[in-house]
């Protein structure tokens, strides 16, 4: 007699939960704490008193994704009086290079105020119109030095110093972990909004050990600072481990796996290469007409730890070749510890010039803004390999990981 489905599908699992290894107990479960969610947890008490305005985007929410600016204004307990909005707009309706301008909020009436491209006094002369007494910061950072919202938050930390404004710093995770800095130093002469001051290229750090790094070492007067540190993160963990919701902080980061390439791979801006914009992958698929094969398997040669790549053909739909079928390759990381991101960007530069005859840095030498001197670029011109261009840049990546220790909020 043939046993029964039933009686198959009852010995199958059986047997596998009897073959399985014994799984370990499950740790303490450790949440995670926003700098917003520990402010509001003690009743707003650091802004009672104040008349407040918060420069923040949509990736300012709550662990439920409410954003925190609806949270703020239907609470007695704060004063909310404006709201800030940087690249992309507070409510992000901006692609790159753009804001959304000055408007009254719908949701809340609140009138919203644009920084973008603004700094200094013009900056100043914003806070002081908006009648706020205290200016809060809580924006999703990235890790990377050209991510501009670190220097929203430095423009803003000195404009508020001219204006006679508190400063408050509200925390959240670096995205891709807070273990090292990694990458070339800008070097002075080349700051623009994608690198104001002699920051590694991903820093390592979140948005609040920065706001302490800038207010001792390069505001030419320190602004009156309170960070609200997080509670219950660790440098070594990746966003997956924060259980917070990821609102992507731009259009074209739309995931923490974007983040974790992108301090490496948004070198591409500065080439005649797509740094796919426009794709579903931006920045983890790169190419151009007239790449093939020979890209992924010059890059696979390296064996760079923590990735691969995959021979890709893609056509953006926006910016760079568009509408157009282009090769070249995807980054593939299946080892996010042991992944550089820096390294591989640089890597990736090295083997694009040397299998492709198109190869080109953009006109305006913006690689050299991106990397933050002309380092990397001549280099690479030069026929150094990837080995010679990272240790070109070590003496002043160390000088720089002494002076972060001194910031760090974290273990």
């Amino acid at each position: 007699m043939r046993p029964s489905r039933r009686a198959v599908l009852t010995a199958a699992a059986t047997a596998a939960v009897s073959t399985a290894p014994t799984a370990a107990a499950a740790p303490p479960h450790r949440r995670l704490r926003t700098g917003f969610e520990r402010l509001a947890h003690d009743g707003y008490t650091l802004l009672k008193g104040q008349k407040v305005g918060i420069v923040t985007n949509p990736t300012g929410v709550t662990r439920d994704a409410r954003h925190i600016v609806d949270v703020m204004h239907a609470d007695t307990r704060v004063e909310l009086r404006a709201v800030f909005g940087p690249e992309h707009g507070f409510r992000g309706t901006a692609q790159a290079g753009g804001s959304e301008g000055r408007y009254d909020d719908p949701a809340t009436g609140l009138p919203v105020y644009d920084t973008y491209l603004k700094s200094g006094r013009p900056l100043a002369d914003i806070f002081t119109a908006s009648g706020v007494d205290t200016v809060v910061f809580d924006i999703q950072d990235v890790g990377a030095r050209f991510y501009t919202y670190i220097w929203t938050l430095y423009d803003c930390m000195e404009a508020a110093q001219l204006a006679g404004k508190r400063f408050v710093v509200l925390d959240r995770p670096n995205p891709v972990t807070g273990r090292a800095a990694l990458g070339p130093v800008l070097h002075k002469e080349f700051a623009t909004f994608v690198g104001r001051q002699p920051i590694a290229q991903a820093h390592g750090m979140t948005v609040a050990e920065l706001a302490r790094l800038f207010n001792e070492e390069f505001l030419t007067e320190p602004v009156a600072l309170e960070t609200v540190p997080m509670s219950g993160w660790r440098r070594s963990e990746f966003y997956d481990a924060s259980g917070l919701p990821w609102v992507p902080p731009s259009p074209n980061m739309p995931t923490p796996e974007t983040a974790l390439v992108y301090s490496g791979t948004c070198l591409f801006e500065g080439t005649n290469l797509s740094e796919g914009r426009g794709t579903t992958r931006p920045f983890e698929l790169l190419g151009a007409e007239g790449i093939d094969r020979r890209w992924a398997a010059a890059a696979n040669e390296l064996a760079l730890p923590g990735v691969r790549f995959r021979e890709a053909y893609f056509a953006p739909t926006f910016s760079k070749f568009q509408g157009k079928t282009i090769g070249g390759v995807q980054v593939h990381v299946h080892d996010r510890a042991a992944f550089d991101p820096v390294r591989t960007g640089v890597a990736l530069l090295v083997t694009a010039q040397r299998v492709w005859s198109g190869f080109a840095w953009r006109p305006d030498h913006w690689i050299d803004k991106l990397t933050g001197s002309t380092r990397v670029r001549t280099m690479i011109d030069a026929g150094a390999d990837t080995d010679e261009v990272v240790a070109g840049w070590q003496e002043d990546l160390a000088a720089f990981r002494r002076m972060r220790r001194k910031y760090l909020l974290y273990r």
